[in-house]
């Protein structure tokens, strides 16, 4: 595939066998291959084959990405409207969808239909990922059906950023859940309405992310790994309380902090003793920079990791833990150990 040294993406002419950058003449981008503008049509099908599009003629709500030849399909919660939903293939088919989990704080949601052998993506490593690297963009913007678009990556935390959501670009500014806190994949591309919840790719063709938003002209993609962890753990951990974020005044500043106004029975909060009053500082040592910081710590937990909940009670600070069990019900709560013990 393409191997580049590459300065940045901008306008560009050919020039032998290499490209020279109209916004920096003097540098000049050496690509390996005599090929490019082949290896390019061949990721692009590639990539196309593997996008949906979700809704109706009449209603295209945004794209999705086909995750597993077995019909599981990955798309942005905020695509989706209810339980029900259709999507069309690119080779043309209409089947109808079905929600089998969502989380708006994750922004991420599951789509089922009846097929197999559906030419799935092949999932790339997040980690391995570098600013400056080449990637490309697959989605459905404004009914053009699987539009390319290509950039770098940009960054790859994009804490502290406003984001507007690319379904509502044009309305107000999207108050996307975890933005401030969750971990980014920020890219030089240009995405717009329809994009939401396409792949976004490097250039051996790999997934690395899905698209979500775009944020002062940069497009914001959920990395793969968050996926993955989202498949393995689809319903989000709750503590179990109703709680309000505070300023907490200290010596030398202030904190955020979380006022527990209610603690629901048997749940996590209750086990791990907390009650009516207490301020929650801090979990797993992490203090919270933004109040969206708390659901996001929340969601990387899993059965059998053990939560430290660090808070203040009468003016003094106290430490509990205790240790996740396995979820109950639809899954949305999650239950105590027996063997678990709650300690100060």
């Amino acid at each position: 595939m393409l191997r580049a040294v590459l300065v940045r993406v901008g306008r560009y002419v050919r020039a032998g066998s290499s490209f020279i950058i109209h916004n920096f003449p003097k540098m000049v981008v050496s690509f390996e291959s005599k090929n490019l503008a082949s290896e390019l049509n061949y990721l692009a099908e590639q990539l196309q084959a593997s996008t949906v599009e979700i809704g109706s003629d009449r209603v295209l709500n945004g794209s999705g990405t086909i995750w597993r030849s077995d019909g599981l399909i990955i798309t942005n919660a905020h695509v989706i409207r209810g339980w029900q939903t259709s999507v069309k293939l690119s080779d043309g088919r209409v089947l109808k969808a079905k929600v089998t989990a969502q989380d708006p704080q994750r922004d991420l949601a599951v789509l089922r239909v009846d097929a197999t052998d559906l030419p799935a993506v092949t999932v790339g490593d997040t980690n391995k990922l570098r600013v400056g690297e080449l990637v490309l963009a697959v989605g459905n913007p404004l009914g053009i059906t699987g539009a390319l678009t290509m950039g770098i990556v940009h960054s790859l935390d994009g804490e502290g950023i406003e984001a507007i959501d690319p379904a509502r670009q044009y309305d107000r500014k999207s108050s996307i859940p975890n933005l401030h806190s969750q971990k980014w994949i920020v890219a030089d591309l240009q995405l717009a309405p329809g994009n939401s919840g396409g792949p976004l790719a490097n250039v051996r063709g790999e997934v690395i992310g899905i698209n979500t938003a775009i944020a002062g002209g940069l497009a914001l993609a959920i990395p793969t790994q968050e996926v993955e962890r989202f498949l393995n753990s689809p319903h989000r951990l709750t503590l179990g309380v109703t709680m309000r974020p505070i300023l907490v005044p200290f010596p030398m500043k202030r904190v955020i902090g979380w006022w527990v106004l209610e603690v629901a029975i048997d749940s996590l909060a209750m086990a791990a003793g907390l009650v009516r009053g207490d301020i929650i500082l801090c979990l797993n040592g992490t203090s919270f920079r933004n109040p969206e910081q708390f659901a996001y710590l929340l969601g990387k937990l899993k059965p059998g990791d053990r939560l430290l909940i660090e808070f203040l009670r009468d003016s003094k600070r106290y430490e509990r833990s205790i240790v996740i069990g396995k979820p109950k019900g639809r899954g949305y709560g999650y239950a105590l150990p027996r063997r678990s013990r709650v300690r100060d």
